[in-house]
């Protein structure tokens, strides 16, 4: 086992945390905001069931590279991968559809976020070696 260093096993670790709330309040229906980055449009619960199923593989993908620094890239490019499509969702003429004229500001914050989050994470990482 090679862990990262404390600092960045312990936002792994948090981010892992995160995911599982993430999945917690999908399943059971709990719309807020940063816990659903699409809090206050329509949804149908099964749809937020099949999220919850994703997040938690991400939350256990993020808890083993915390124990094992070799699975930090892939990780991470599964964490750009969900960046660029929530960007790409929230520039979308679907989104925009179903806000009818709403703002999008609070879903880019939340984006803005994560990314802000992704970079921590890859330069800590960059700052490592393997």
């Amino acid at each position: 086992m090679n862990p990262p260093s404390i600092l960045l096993r312990s936002l792994l670790l948090l981010i892992s945390a995160y995911f599982l709330a993430m999945a917690s309040a999908h399943f059971l229906g709990l719309k807020y905001p940063l816990l659903f980055v699409y809090f206050d449009v329509p949804f149908y619960a099964y749809q937020d069931r099949i999220i919850a199923a994703t997040l938690v593989p991400y939350a256990i993908m993020f808890f083993a590279a915390s124990r094992h620094k070799l699975l930090l890239p892939y990780a991470l490019v599964a964490l750009w991968i969900t960046i660029f499509s929530l960007s790409y969702i929230n520039q979308s003429a679907e989104l925009a559809l179903v806000l009818d004229g709403q703002s999008t500001l609070v879903y880019w914050l939340q984006t803005g976020a994560f990314a802000a989050l992704a970079l921590i994470l890859t330069l800590l990482t960059i700052k490592e070696k393997p």
